[in-house]
Order: C-alpha cells, then structure tokens, then sequence
C-alpha cells in the first residue's frame, strides 16, 4: 500500500515483470534514461524515454534514499507520478556486491574481445553496462 500523497510528494511506482519493486510517494527519483539521467521532483513536466540498458535508479522518501539497479524498460513522468516499467531491477541491498564484480569482470572483457570472436558489440556493451549498474546499487546498499 502506497504511503499519504501531499503537494510536495509524487507516487513512484517501479514494476518490473516479476514484481512490484516501489509503489510509494517521494520527494525526488533520479532515473537513467536512455540519453542521460532524469531527475523528477513534484510538478515535472510530462515526458516519456527508455531506459538505459543497466542503470543506477534513486529516490528519497520519508527523508531516506534508497538505490537500485534498474536494467533497461520506459519511464513515464507526469506532474504528480513517475511509473518505472523495467525489464529488470533489484534493491543495492538484494546484490550480493562479490558476485556482481565478478560477474563485471567477465562482462569487461567479453566486451574486450574483436567482432570476429563472435561477441555482438552492443550486447557486449549492455552486459558491461547492466554489471556496473549492479556493482554500482550494491556499493551504495539502500
């Protein structure tokens, strides 16, 4: 259950398609678009983007900041809501940070390797990206 709206607060609905992730109302949410990271407070102005391929995502509520890696979908930001739909996300505090530098370290260089070992460079790219959002949620562990 989302906690009580006020004028100075906007409902952040994050889903991704395993589960709701946030449903809450903050003060501020930092999301990574495609092109840069968005910084949505109450009364922004309506927009649509997709997301990054992997991305760090925060927000404050109740004067707490909370982190998470967020790993490509849309964003939807109105006056009085921001609506995440993310292909996948978790909470810096869900990643086990040892496993995510590992798993970093194999994406850096599978994306070290030439076009001609068969490794699709965007994918290659998307992979570093997705692992460093998820070294980068868990070192932060809110």
């Amino acid at each position: 259950m989302a906690d009580t709206p006020s004028s100075q607060t906007m409902l952040l609905q994050l889903v991704s398609p395993e589960r709701v992730l946030v449903e809450e109302h903050v003060t501020e949410a930092q999301i990574p678009a495609l092109d840069g990271y968005i910084g949505a407070m109450p009364g922004h102005a309506p927009l649509l983007s997709a997301l990054k391929a992997g991305g760090v995502m925060t927000y404050t509520a109740n004067g707490q900041t909370k982190t998470l890696a967020v790993y490509g979908g849309f964003v939807e930001v109105l006056p009085d809501s921001v609506r995440v739909l993310a292909d996948a996300a978790e909470f810096g505090s869900e990643i086990n940070r040892e496993k995510a530098q590992a798993r970093l370290q194999a994406a850096t260089k599978a994306s070290e390797q030439t076009p001609a070992e068969n490794v699709d460079p965007q994918l290659a790219l998307d992979e570093l990206n997705r692992a460093q959002a998820a070294v980068d949620a868990a070192s932060a562990k809110s």
